[in-house]
């Protein structure tokens, strides 16, 4: 008896083994999606691993339903990348699966290629004496002797019929055919039905090929851009890993371009890795301008059928040659992969965070290269403190760029203190004097302006002036925003949606006041502030439709748009030619953040959002605006000095214990009776303890300690660089498996966040 250990997109970890029925046995191989019970009642689609003759022991073995596909959906490497994130980030490998495969794949008839219907002549009439013949007939038919008039036309029918060959025939749409004669159905359908025309459908892709190369188009390398890229190639001689430190506006993508171009000439594939979906509307542009039809996109806004059929190609005999993406581009199939380019490297987008698999996609890309056999290159402008460390103990290797393509300068940067303007009473507003002036001087000058405010929505909270009643979540411990625009209270951790009160329901009173700023509020006050601008916002609000980040993005490069509000999307790696002035309207917001990473994170988003001005037509101005002007991090950010910055944060880091020095794993346990989860977080450190000692902090409540209606309790492991990581797992699987084994706490959701950002 043959059977088939299959892998289940269920969260359960390892695989379930099923016999295959001797007429199912020369389909079922390693990688082809199977149908098969699972439970009394369901079904699930799995994917086979293993093909044996071993009998599994004390329990029934069901057979497989039946065979979904003629040949796999999966590469070897592809499913050793899933085992390793399933391990390494401590999640059920059928989470990996689930999380990886697009829903098309995930059931048993989920996908269909998309069709469309083609005209042709009936076999009949292709001879130029029957065509005679054929018109003859719709003599009186004038609609219908059109619409076949235009499709001889059309085809090339008109043509072949005179010189008496069927050479260059070219195949009609429906579609086409319509709009060309501007005929309707019916005359089309009645053609159909005389039998001088047959209709039939072709499988057609979905994506547009983007034509052919034009290598032509790249771009001659400035001497600083040559320098690093011959330092690149040197180092993948020596080292799986590069990082490429480069000053914004330095020219990285252009070496990306480059390096791709070398990639394609080995004939290799290339993963090019964005950690927002907004970035892939200008590099796609760039890239197709180059690579035509070279190149797929792959992100969460494409529809579902999109995404199986990218996966199904890369499959194919002809796979994209470049995949263009966010995180989960990662987890496609790669037959012939050489070169990985994981851009904006320090972002913290790559990390995934609910639900599981909870994996970085840059340490998965970088052991999906290891696996293949290819090269990774790490570029950003402002390295995250890890990469950074790796590159100068020289685990990685390092290039820098240290000056912008062409000379330009570096943005000038102007600190405002808002606590001393605020003191004089000449600011009351976000926005500061000398902001507003040099606003004014760009808008009137035809440039453009940035403003960034990491908060979306009006108003991050309304307060009753009387008693302090502040309206919160019900179901979540948060403070509601204000989105004024929707006249709605909104949280933002669970997406509940309440009504803003006309009055405090605590004291009565009708003084209810909108504190603090959001992007919308910034918009409002601009809008006061410039009545002749045109403004726009990009946040969370005004990109959920489809090609809202497209229309924002491209009015902005167009120059249809005067200034620009956004939340963080706007400062990673858009190129704009004309703006002149960037304003960072709270550093402190980001600064005060209760996490050890919040300088790391201030000073790489306030770096990423200045490095937009002066990219091109002279040099810029940033208005950082704080009321710690004193703060060690607001002069390294002014003054651009990026490596006392990193030697204060590695400093910092390793006195305190805390990566790149350590690994952290934070063990999260949730239920929605709060006295229960104190007692299971209890138990849960006391577990860990026995095993970690000193090492387990907590258990503690997180800052925001209740989510949709579960109360969270947290338990932090710090351990040192060369412990025994998988012995490490070992444990914790245990811990977690004896929690979920006391009656006390069978409910208990536990999970684990491995190297939390």
């Amino acid at each position: 008896m043959t059977y088939a250990d299959i892998l289940l997109p269920v969260p359960l970890d390892g695989l379930f083994t099923y016999s295959v029925p001797p007429a199912m046995e020369a389909k079922v191989d390693f990688g082809v999606r199977t149908l098969v019970p699972f439970g009394p009642k369901k079904t699930h689609v799995g994917i086979v691993v293993r093909t044996h003759t071993d009998a599994p022991s004390g329990i029934t073995v069901r057979d497989i339903l039946r065979v979904l596909d003629d040949g796999a959906v999966m590469t070897e490497t592809q499913y050793r990348l899933w085992q390793w994130i399933a391990d390494y980030y401590m999640a059920p490998i059928g989470d990996v699966m689930k999380a990886a495969l697009p829903a098309g794949l995930k059931a048993e008839e989920g996908y269909r290629p998309r069709t469309e219907l083609y005209v042709r002549l009936r076999p009949e009439f292709c001879n130029g004496r029957a065509l005679h013949v054929a018109l003859d007939l719709l003599a009186r038919a004038d609609r219908q002797r059109a619409a076949f008039e235009t499709f001889l036309a059309l085809s090339g029918w008109a043509e072949a019929a005179g010189a008496g060959t069927v050479q260059g025939i070219a195949e009609v749409t429906r579609d086409e055919l319509l709009n060309a004669s501007h005929a309707n159905v019916a005359a089309v359908q009645a053609l159909v039905k005389r039998g001088l025309l047959e209709t039939y459908t072709r499988e057609v892709g979905r994506f547009n090929t983007g034509g052919a190369p034009d290598y032509g188009r790249m771009k001659q390398l400035g001497e600083a851009q040559q320098a690093a890229y011959n330092s690149i190639l040197l180092q993948f001689m020596r080292k799986e890993v590069v990082l490429l430190h480069g000053v914004t506006s330095s020219g990285k993508t252009e070496i990306y371009i480059h390096l791709i171009k070398q990639a394609l000439d080995r004939h290799q594939q290339v993963l090019y890795l964005l950690p927002e979906i907004a970035l892939t509307v200008q590099i796609t542009e760039r890239l197709r301008r180059v690579f035509g039809g070279k190149i797929g996109i792959y992100h969460s806004r494409y529809s579902d059928a999109e995404r199986v059929e990218i996966w199904r190609k890369q499959l194919s005999p002809a796979p994209f040659d470049i995949i263009l993406g966010a995180r989960s581009a990662v987890l496609l199939p790669f037959t012939r992969l050489g070169l990985v380019i994981v851009d904006e490297e320090h972002e913290q987008s790559f990390k995934q965070q609910d639900p599981a698999p909870r994996y970085h996609a840059r340490s998965a890309a970088i052991m999906l290269a290891r696996m293949a056999g290819a090269k990774t290159l790490l570029g950003t402008a402002t390295p995250s403190l890890e990469s950074y460390r790796n590159a100068s103990t020289g685990k990685y290797g390092l290039v820098r760029l240290t000056q912008r393509y062409k000379g330009i300068e570096l943005p000038e940067v102007q600190v405002v203190d808002v606590k001393d303007l605020r003191r004089r009473k000449m600011m009351s507003g976000p926005l500061s004097p000398l902001l507003l002036a040099r606003m004014r001087e760009a808008i009137e000058g035809g440039r453009q302006v940035i403003l960034f405010q990491n908060r979306r929505g009006f108003a991050p909270m309304v307060e009753c002036r009387q008693c302090g009643w502040v309206p919160r979540c019900e179901r979540c411990d948060v403070s509601l925003t204000l989105h004024r625009r929707m006249n709605q209270l909104t949280c933002h951790y669970c997406g509940a949606a309440y009504d803003v009160p006309q009055a405090c329901p605590s004291c009565g009173s009708r003084e209810l006041q909108a504190l603090g700023y959001g992007t919308e509020k910034i918009e409002e006050r601009v809008r006061d502030a410039f009545p002749g601008a045109r403004v726009a916002r990009m946040d969370l609000d005004t990109t959920r439709t489809n090609g809202a980040y497209e229309r924002i993005i491209d009015d902005f490069a167009a120059g249809r748009t005067d200034v620009l509000i956004g939340t963080q999307m706007i400062g990673k790696g858009l190129d704009f030619d004309r703006v002149s002035v960037v304003g960072i309207l709270d550093a402190d917001s980001m600064m005060n953040y209760p996490d050890f990473r919040a300088y790391e994170h201030a000073y790489m988003m306030m770096a990423q959002v200045s490095g937009r001005a002066g990219r091109k037509g002279g040099r810029g101005l940033v208005v950082l605006q704080t009321k710690s002007p004193d703060a060690p991090l607001i002069g390294q950010v002014t003054r651009g000095d990026t490596e006392a910055i990193y030697r204060d944060l590695l400093a910092e880091r390793q006195a305190f214990g805390y990566p790149p020095y350590t690994h952290l794993a934070y063990v999260y346990m949730k239920h929605r009776d709060d006295s229960l989860i104190d007692h299971a977080a209890a138990e849960m450190g006391a577990l860990l303890r026995r095993w970690f000692g000193s090492r387990v902090l907590g258990p503690d409540r997180p800052a925001v300690a209740r989510v949709k209606a579960l109360c969270i309790r947290k338990i932090v492991l710090k351990l040192e660089l060369g412990i025994d990581m998988a012995k490490a797992r070992r444990y914790l699987r245990e811990a977690q498996r004896l929690i979920a084994g006391d009656a006390r706490f069978r409910s208990v959701q536990v999970y684990f966040d491995v190297d939390p950002m």
